[in-house]
C-alpha cells in the first residue's frame, strides 16, 4: 500500500466522487458514506454507528457490520488492483464472494475501526482480508475475492 493522497482525500472522493453506492457512496444520503484511506498498514477508515444502524440498544447491526466490510474490502482491492496494473485510476469492481464472522457484539455508541490488507491478486481479482474494531477489540471479520468488470457490466462505469 502507499501513502495516503496528498490532499488528504479518501479513496471515494478522489476517484468516485459521484457514486452513489449505499455503503461508500458520497452522493447517498441515507447510506454509510464510509471514507477509505491508504496507509502502511493496509486500507482504513473510521465509522460512527447512528441509532437506526443498531440492532437492539447498544449494538451494531449485523447486515450494516456486513455492508461496512463488503465496501471497504471492495475499495482495498480496486485501489490494489490499481497499484498492480499501474492504471492512473481503480478499475469498478464488483463482491464476487464475501464471508463474515461476527466474533463479538459491536458497540453502536462509538467509533469503530476498519482495516482491510489485500493477500492475493490474480488477474482481474483481489481477495481481502478485512477486519472490524472497537477500542482494539475485533468484533467482526471478513475474506472478500473482488473482480474488475468489464465493459457491458451494469457497474463497469459506475466510478
Amino acid at each position: 500500500m502507499s501513502t495516503p493522497d496528498p490532499a488528504g482525500l479518501s479513496l471515494q472522493r478522489r476517484y468516485a466522487p459521484d457514486n452513489a453506492c449505499f455503503g461508500c457512496g458520497q452522493k447517498n444520503d441515507k447510506g454509510l458514506r464510509i471514507e477509505s484511506f491508504p496507509s502502511p498498514d493496509g486500507v482504513i477508515a473510521t465509522f460512527r454507528p447512528e441509532p437506526h444502524h443498531e440492532a437492539f440498544p447498544g449494538v451494531l447491526n449485523g447486515g450494516i457490520i456486513g455492508a461496512l466490510l463488503d465496501c471497504h474490502s471492495n475499495w482495498a482491492a480496486a485501489y490494489a488492483l490499481m497499484q498492480a496494473s499501474g492504471a492512473p485510476t481503480p478499475p469498478c469492481t464488483v463482491t464476487a464472494d464475501f464471508h463474515v464472522k461476527l466474533r463479538a457484539p459491536t458497540p453502536s455508541d462509538r467509533s469503530l475501526s476498519l482495516v482491510a490488507r489485500p493477500v492475493g491478486i490474480t488477474g482481474d481479482r483481489c481477495t481481502v482480508d478485512a477486519e472490524l474494531s472497537c477500542d482494539g477489540k475485533v468484533t467482526a471479520t471478513c475474506r472478500g475475492t473482488f473482480v474488475a468488470v468489464k465493459e457491458g457490466h451494469p457497474a463497469y462505469h459506475r466510478w
